[in-house]
């Protein structure tokens, strides 16, 4: 159906390896799954591609693919997406520290870049000047604004600045809210002049023209000034050699008639960076692609049941209740008033269709509701009350805006989260707890109920317990801890 969803007899697999109704009636519902290799597998896909479109336009420059982590922090993700080869883009303090941490134990590689992006704090700046102090010195500031060049270029070690283009950011008309990231021309001449005689450089031109751009020619038509615009700018600094297009590439993830050729559009990207370059008698540059939602959207998936079934309105269509919340696990279904979600349900395809939308039991508010009111319901089978449905492309940004491990709307809980990975060519599976209400109410600033002490009764020598010998508890305590279980693939 998907690149990352298939049906194998009878069953919905996630990567065609991960049985969710056998997952479902093991585990019960709500369940979040992640399938890591999802995101090897969109990685490398997109190497795959930029090297294709490099071979047939004979590109001379490279293609980085940088993983734009503020859509998913989860350790894992960062982790999976850096061993796929990509590079780390950041847009807040607390990445770079991350990031810190993730070179201080091998992780993120000394080759790999760090692209900072976004308006930059005073404690921002400061996480880069200590990253770049501890010696990883392949750091790049892509300045917002002229008061944090000010600050990065006190670092007493050679810096690689870029800059984002302010004008990029709302070209099309169609981003508002974009055109506050970046510089003006004016300002990119000032960093310029700025950086002369200093051990610094400029390496990077940033052109960010917006999100989900599913028109490939659209997408290089709002482009062509900007590539133009770095053209210029290389003729006066030598230094420039990376053109970063940022984000926008659309992923599979949200409808199941996706259709986008990435090769042709990369194919096109080179042709016509190569063909500017050449008018400008400028090298081609290094290709850097900024890829957030393409990268995890894919790799996790929601179930949840549907507890209760009530009749519509009149004239509207009924409504399937389900064991969970919506704005809390989506919210992007409340915040982005066109998001879409793949929804599928586990059995029942063989059923007459009902048209439904989606409620939540676990919270009171007539938000929580999807698809949003004046949208097209969903076409789920008629099989009512017991019917499973898994809610796709929820690996990006939901849990990030949501806050993972936090307090949400009602109090209600995350789900139980099972984590599927590749470890020597075996897909193995880790499983963690649902939220608890206690786990809840400490977030919340309750504290435990206090507990009569129990009367004391005197104990007969007799009845003393027997001494547990050291060695038997070390045994209980190994094998209380978390087991990595080898996931087996159905059949």
């Amino acid at each position: 159906m998907t690149d990352f969803m298939s049906r194998q007899q009878g069953h919905l697999m996630l990567g065609g390896r991960v049985d969710l109704n056998v997952l479902a009636a093991r585990h019960g519902t709500p369940l979040e799954l992640a399938y890591l290799p999802q995101i090897t597998r969109q990685v490398h896909g997109m190497m795959g591609w930029a090297a294709q479109a490099a071979r047939a336009t004979a590109y001379a420059g490279t293609f980085l693919y940088a993983y734009a982590t503020k859509a998913n922090f989860a350790a894992d993700v960062v982790r999976t997406a850096l061993e796929a080869g990509a590079h780390y883009e950041t847009s807040a303090a607390a990445d770079v520290k991350i990031a810190h941490h993730l070179w201080k134990q091998g992780i993120l590689k000394a080759d790999r870049y760090l692209i900072c992006n976004g308006s930059k704090e005073p404690h921002y700046t400061d996480a880069i000047l200590r990253l770049r102090r501890a010696g990883h010195a392949a750091v790049i500031s892509v300045l917002d604004d002229l008061d944090e060049f000010a600050a990065l270029r006190t670092c007493p070690l050679p810096m690689q600045f870029g800059v984002r283009e302010r004008e990029a950011g709302n070209r099309d008309g169609a981003h508002l809210g974009n055109d506050r990231f970046g510089l003006t021309a004016g300002e990119m001449a000032d960093v310029v002049a700025g950086l002369a005689g200093t051990p610094h450089t400029l390496v990077m031109y940033h052109a960010m023209i917006g999100s989900q751009v599913e028109d490939a020619d659209h997408f290089l038509t709002t482009l062509r000034a900007s590539i133009r615009n770095y053209c210029e700018l290389r003729q006066r600094v030598p230094t420039l050699r990376f053109f970063n297009y940022g984000g926008g590439t659309p992923t599979s993830g949200y409808r199941l008639d996706f259709e986008f050729d990435y090769t042709g559009f990369l194919t096109l990207l080179m042709e016509e960076m190569r063909a500017l370059c050449l008018e400008y008698s400028v090298p081609m540059p290094d290709l850097v692609g900024e890829f957030g939602r393409y990268t995890v959207a894919n790799h996790s998936v929601y179930l949840f049941d549907v507890g209760q079934v009530k009749r519509g309105a009149e004239g509207q269509p009924d409504w399937y209740l389900i064991n969970g919340s919506l704005m809390v696990s989506i919210p992007d279904s409340v915040l982005v008033p066109d998001q879409k979600f793949v929804t599928l349900p586990l059995d029942g395809w063989d059923r007459p269709l009902r048209a439904v939308r989606l409620g939540s039991r676990r919270t009171c508010d007539s938000d929580d509701v999807y698809p949003r009111p004046g949208k097209a319901p969903l076409m789920l089978p008629d099989s009512g009350v017991g019917t499973v449905i898994a809610i796709c492309g929820v690996g990006a940004y939901q849990q990030m805006i949501s806050g993972r491990g936090g307090a949400h709307h009602c109090l209600s809980p995350e789900p139980r989260r099972i984590i599927f990975e590749e470890k020597d060519g075996q897909l193995v599976q880790r499983v963690e707890a649902a939220q608890t209400q206690a786990e809840l109410m400490r977030l919340i600033g309750y504290q435990s109920p206090m507990r009569q002490p129990a009367p004391t009764v005197p104990m007969h020598p007799s009845l003393w317990p027997t001494p547990v010998p050291a060695r038997r508890i070390k045994a209980l305590r190994l094998r209380q801890r978390p087991q990595v279980i080898q996931a087996g693939i159905p059949t």
